[in-house]
C-alpha cells in the first residue's frame, strides 16, 4: 500500500509519513469520556477530529481497528492522584449510584456522537470490565521494580525512568503536579511526579466501587486503564493514540511510562492531539459550571452538523474560538452548501477523469496532516468546476464518507426544523417540571435542585410563580 498520509506526531514534534506496524492495518486508540456528566462541545471537538482521522484512514483503504475506553471508575477531580473521584462526584450530585450515572452519561455521550455523525469505535470497553488486567499489569510493574507500595496505595516510581517527560523534555521543577488545579501534595509519594496505580480502602473509605486485590480492597488509578484496555484489544504495539492536548500531561505521559516499563519496548508510534475549543473567556470545561452541550445547541435551533462543519473548517492543531455569531455564519454556509448539492441532477454519465482528479485533490488535502479546511476548499471548488451535475454529485457523496455532513441527505432528513425542536423541547421540559414538582412534594429538594440544574445546562430557566412554574430559553 502506498503511504501518502503525513501527520504531526506530538511525541517527536514533527510531521511524519505515517507507516503502520502492519501493512494495511491500523491499531488506533482514543481516550474516551469520563461519564460523570454530559460531554461539552469542547470535548466533542476532539472526537470529531479523531473521527475524521479514522475515516480518512478508511478512505485511503487502511483496515482500521479503533478502541475507546469508558472511564467509569478512577478519574479524580484534579490532575494529581488526590481529590474526589469524578464518578463519585457525579453520583452525589444526582443522588444515584455510580453505575447508574455511568450508564446514563455513556448513553448520552454516544447519542451526541450519533447526532454529530461520529462513528462508534469498533471496541468500547468500560474500565470496570478490566480490573483483572489492571491488577496483572501492576503486579508486573512491582516485580520489575517500577512501582512501590506506600500508605496502602501502589505508586509508579518515575525516578526509575531516564526520560519521564517524553512529550516535553522539561524538568521536574517545570512540571510539578502541585501547580495544577489546586492539587494537594501526596505525602506518600517518593517523587512529586509519581502517580497512583491502585488506591486502597485506607485512603478512600467512601468509594462505592471497590475490588479485592493483592494490596487490599480498592480501585485503580485513572492512567492504568488506557494502557491495559489498548493492549487487551490491540496487542503490544499500537499505531496511533488520540486525545486532547490536555491529556498530554500527565495522562499520556503516565501511559507511556507504565506501558513501556511493563512491555520492555516502545509501545505507540504516533500521538495525535487535538487543540482546545475556547470561548472568549478561555478553554471550555465542565468546571466552569454552565457549559455548552449538543442538546443546548439543538434547543437554540442549531443542527449539530453545522457544529461539525464549524470544527472541520479549522485545523485540529489550532485553537478554535466558539461564539454563536461564528456558528450562525457556519449554519448559513452549511444550509447553502446542502441546497447547492441538493439541486444537482442525477442524470448523465460520470466524467471519470475529472472525478479521479478531484478525488486525488481531496485525498491530498487530508494526507497533508489532516487538512480539513483544504479538503472543504476542494469540495467548494469542485462544485464550481466545469463538469456535469452527476459527477459533482458522486464526488460530494465520496467526500462525505470522510466529512460526514449528510451532504446528499440533509435537505430531506438531516435538517432539524425549529418547530420540531420546539415541540420536542416543550415535551421534555414539561416532563421535567412534573418530575421536579413530585420531588418537592416528597421533600426531596436535592433532586428538585438537580432537575433545575440539568435544565439550566440545556439552556432552560425555570421560574416559580403564583400561577405555577414557568420556563423560558436562557
Amino acid at each position: 500500500m502506498e503511504n501518502r498520509l503525513t501527520m504531526y506526531n506530538s511525541l517527536t514534534k514533527k510531521e511524519e509519513l505515517f507507516v503502520p506496524n502492519e501493512d494495511g492495518k491500523v491499531g488506533m486508540y482514543t481516550c474516551g469520556p469520563t461519564v460523570y456528566h454530559y460531554a461539552h462541545i469542547g470535548n466533542l471537538r476532539s472526537y470529531i477530529m479523531e473521527d475524521l482521522l479514522e475515516k480518512t484512514l478508511r478512505y485511503l483503504h487502511y483496515d482500521v481497528k479503533r478502541v475507546m475506553n469508558i472511564t467509569d471508575v478512577g478519574h479524580l477531580s484534579s490532575d494529581a492522584d488526590t481529590g474526589e473521584d469524578k464518578m463519585l462526584k457525579g453520583a452525589r450530585r444526582e443522588h444515584k449510584t455510580v453505575m447508574e450515572i455511568a450508564q446514563f452519561y455513556t448513553d448520552a455521550f454516544f447519542e451526541d456522537c450519533r447526532k454529530l455523525n461520529i462513528k462508534r469505535p469498533d471496541v468500547v470497553e468500560p474500565a470496570t470490565n478490566c480490573i483483572d488486567e489492571f491488577i496483572h499489569m501492576i503486579t508486573v510493574l512491582l516485580e520489575k521494580g517500577y512501582a512501590y507500595e506506600m500508605g496502602g496505595n501502589i505508586y509508579f516510581d518515575t525516578s526509575k525512568l531516564q526520560n519521564y517527560y517524553v512529550f516535553s523534555g522539561q524538568s521536574d521543577m517545570e512540571l510539578l503536579v502541585g501547580v495544577r488545579d489546586d492539587v494537594e501534595e501526596d505525602a506518600n509519594k517518593k517523587n512529586k511526579s509519581d502517580f497512583v496505580l491502585w488506591f486502597t480502602k485506607s485512603k478512600f473509605e467512601d468509594q462505592e466501587l471497590k475490588w479485592e486485590s493483592p494490596w487490599g480492597l480498592g480501585y485503580p488509578g485513572w492512567h492504568i486503564e488506557c494502557s491495559c484496555i489498548s493492549m487487551k484489544h490491540l496487542g503490544e504495539f499500537m499505531d496511533i493514540h488520540c486525545g486532547g492536548v490536555d491529556n498530554i500531561f500527565p495522562h499520556h505521559t503516565n501511559e507511556i511510562a507504565q506501558s513501556e516499563s511493563y512491555l520492555g519496548h516502545k509501545w505507540c508510534n504516533y500521538w495525535f492531539h487535538v487543540h482546545h475549543l475556547n470561548d472568549k473567556t478561555g478553554k471550555m470545561s465542565k468546571s466552569k459550571g454552565d457549559f455548552l452541550t449538543v442538546s443546548l445547541l439543538e434547543s437554540k435551533g442549531y443542527n449539530p452538523l453545522a457544529y461539525r462543519l464549524f470544527c472541520l473548517q479549522s485545523h485540529y492543531r489550532k485553537p478554535l474560538e466558539f461564539s454563536y455569531e461564528n456558528l450562525d455564519n457556519v449554519t448559513s454556509a452549511y444550509n447553502k452548501l446542502i441546497k447547492r448539492i441538493g439541486d444537482l441532477s442525477e442524470e448523465g454519465e460520470i466524467e471519470q477523469e475529472k472525478f479521479d482528479a478531484y478525488r486525488k485533490q481531496f485525498e491530498d488535502a487530508l494526507c497533508s496532516d489532516l487538512n480539513s479546511s483544504m479538503a472543504l476548499t476542494v469540495l467548494y471548488e469542485m462544485l464550481k468546476a466545469d463538469m456535469n451535475d452527476r459527477t459533482k454529485r458522486e464526488l460530494a457523496k465520496s467526500f462525505d464518507e470522510v466529512l460526514s455532513l449528510d451532504l446528499l441527505t440533509a435537505q430531506t432528513a438531516g435538517e432539524v426544523q425549529h418547530s420540531e425542536i420546539d415541540a420536542e423541547l416543550e415535551s421534555y421540559v414539561l416532563a421535567k417540571i412534573e418530575e421536579r414538582a413530585a420531588a418537592k412534594k416528597a421533600k426531596d429538594f436535592a433532586t428538585a435542585d438537580a432537575i433545575r440544574s440539568e435544565l439550566l445546562e440545556r439552556g432552560i430557566v425555570l421560574e416559580d410563580t403564583r400561577e405555577g412554574v414557568k420556563w423560558k430559553k436562557a
